[in-house]
């Protein structure tokens, strides 16, 4: 038997080459929930406007449309039919996966069109439904001609072999989605989680009425600036433990763990701060590195840096652990004051779809790595 430590320095088999599958398997799943998550944002208003909810295959082309508009629809699902591709490696390869992942994106696109029409804030249109195709169907040729050397002969792979541990897949998809949850605009800094804000607009549509979930547990709370700091200080040092102690389980023993924790750190900083100067304003862009986000990076740092080092069994559960403190401590803390009052400047005109992908990472990735973490085929003893 081997444990999670054997584990990391336990040799490949070779034969297992052409079978490279689970981390294309599990990055298609994590980007079509993207994609369904930015079709449908903001996920409120439902309601009927008498149209058949196919009816926009039958319309006029839209008069008015921009190239930026269609190079993000096809860059969008270029992922899409690539990654259906590599799902479906080595069971199906060449022409017969390339036809399966073009069907797959025009049912998802076609589907996603026409639940779109039941969204007031959205407009089904055969243009966007086309060029979603497109984009599906070159990214479909472009696996089929380069799944092989992807799968099998890439570098990259190579690398992934000497650097990563062999059951490493799933986690990469999260520790790379990391830096990406940063970019969507968040109270506290590495904050997510933040569920009560959507649930409490679920409940003011299913109720008609408004309602703030928030508000309502934090009746009697009200933090002074200190408490704000301290707040903001615990959260970030909470979700950037977590995030690098997951990190940290991927690696092997003979790699510079030190160096690619401070890049994975490095990366998502960068993300934040492009991300902010984009929305904002370039002056804007370290606006999020507040007293409270400093004093969280550096307890983080701390943490990170003593527990890289202990057992996987134990940054496993340490992760985990800071990874639902800091959503319960999201969703319990109410909104800092000045942040809300930046967010008002935050228009997202053209960027709606992009902005609810974000959204969705920023909301859910701390649950996808809590799943990694605690799933039994993630920690469970290997023969």
């Amino acid at each position: 038997m081997l444990d999670e430590e054997n584990l990391q320095t336990a040799p490949r088999p070779a034969a297992a080459a052409a079978n490279v599958s689970t981390f294309a398997r599990f990055g298609l799943l994590m980007y079509t929930f993207l994609i369904v998550y930015a079709s449908l944002y903001p996920f409120s208003n439902w309601h009927s406007i008498g149209l058949a909810p196919w009816s926009f295959l039958l319309m006029p082309m839209p008069h008015y449309w921009t190239g930026f508009d269609v190079g993000v629809n096809m860059v969008g699902y270029f992922p899409f039919g690539m990654l259906v591709v590599f799902a479906l490696y080595p069971t199906f390869r060449g022409l017969p996966a390339a036809l399966i992942a073009i069907l797959c994106g025009m049912l998802l696109s076609g589907a996603l069109e026409a639940i779109q029409t039941y969204l007031p804030s959205r407009v089904s249109s055969n243009l966007d439904f086309l060029t979603n195709f497109a984009g599906a169907f070159v990214g479909a040729c472009a696996g089929a001609l380069l799944s092989r050397t992807f799968l099998e002969q890439s570098r990259l792979l190579q690398l992934r072999q000497a650097w990563f541990v062999p059951d490493a897949g799933r986690g990469l998809i999260i520790a790379g989605l990391w830096p990406l949850a940063q970019i969507y605009p968040q109270g506290y800094l590495f904050g997510h989680g933040e569920l009560m804000p959507i649930l409490s607009d679920w409940l003011s549509d299913w109720l008609e009425t408004p309602v703030d979930l928030i508000a309502v547990l934090t009746t009697d709370l009200h933090l002074t600036v200190q408490e704000y700091w301290l707040a903001e200080t615990l959260i970030t040092a909470f979700g950037m433990t977590g995030a690098l102690l997951t990190w940290s389980l991927l690696l092997r023993k003979q790699v510079p763990r030190p160096v690619l924790l401070i890049a994975l750190l490095a990366v998502a900083m960068a993300a934040k701060s492009l991300a902010s100067a984009l929305a904002f304003a370039p002056a804007n862009a370290f606006a999020w590195l507040t007293p409270g986000a400093k004093g969280g990076v550096l307890i983080g740092t701390m943490m990170v840096g003593g527990l890289s080092y202990a057992p996987p069994a134990a940054q496993r559960r340490i992760a985990a652990a800071c990874l639902l403190l800091g959503v319960v401590a999201i969703n319990l803390v109410p909104a800092n004051p000045y942040f809300m009052a930046t967010l008002q400047a935050w228009i997202q005109g053209k960027f709606l779809n992009f902005n609810g992908a974000a959204h969705f990472l920023a909301v859910f990735w701390p649950f996808f790595a809590l799943w990694f973490l605690l799933h039994p085929a993630h920690r469970a003893k290997r023969t």
